[in-house]
This record gives C-alpha cells, structure tokens and sequence, in this order.
C-alpha cells in the first residue's frame, strides 16, 4: 500500500443520494483528482478520509448498484 498527500481543501464533494436529511449516515465522495476517489463522513468535514483507486471506486458502486456485492 503506498501512502499519497492530497490537498483535500481543493476537492469539490457531493452527498450519496443515499443518505437521509436528517444528518445520517451520510457519505461524501470526490471526484476531483485523476487517480483516486477520497470518501468521508459528512457530519465529520475536517476528519480523515480514505482514498480509493478509481477503478476499485467504481467496481465497488458497479457491485453495489447491480446487486453482487456479496454482503
């Protein structure tokens, strides 16, 4: 696993369509950066969050969306 320095105050986030209106379980992604995808928790901006390569990114919502995910 390498470890990479993203400047996340320049990122442009968009809420799950998933997470409700009353502050839960809400989830932000961004795709502002060329090779991976952060994802955060809305309720927590200035905390931590995970990067993704951007084609696991987008097998996991593929898996999701279709059903497969196996959970």
């Amino acid at each position: 696993m390498r470890s990479i320095d993203l400047d996340l105050s320049v990122a442009t986030w968009r809420k799950s369509s998933h997470s409700n209106q009353d502050g839960g379980a809400c989830v932000e992604v961004s795709h502002s950066f060329a090779d991976v995808v952060p994802v955060r928790d809305s309720k927590d901006l200035g905390g931590p969050a995970l990067t993704f390569p951007v084609n696991d990114w987008s097998s996991f919502v593929s898996a999701v969306k279709d059903g497969t995910l196996g959970v």
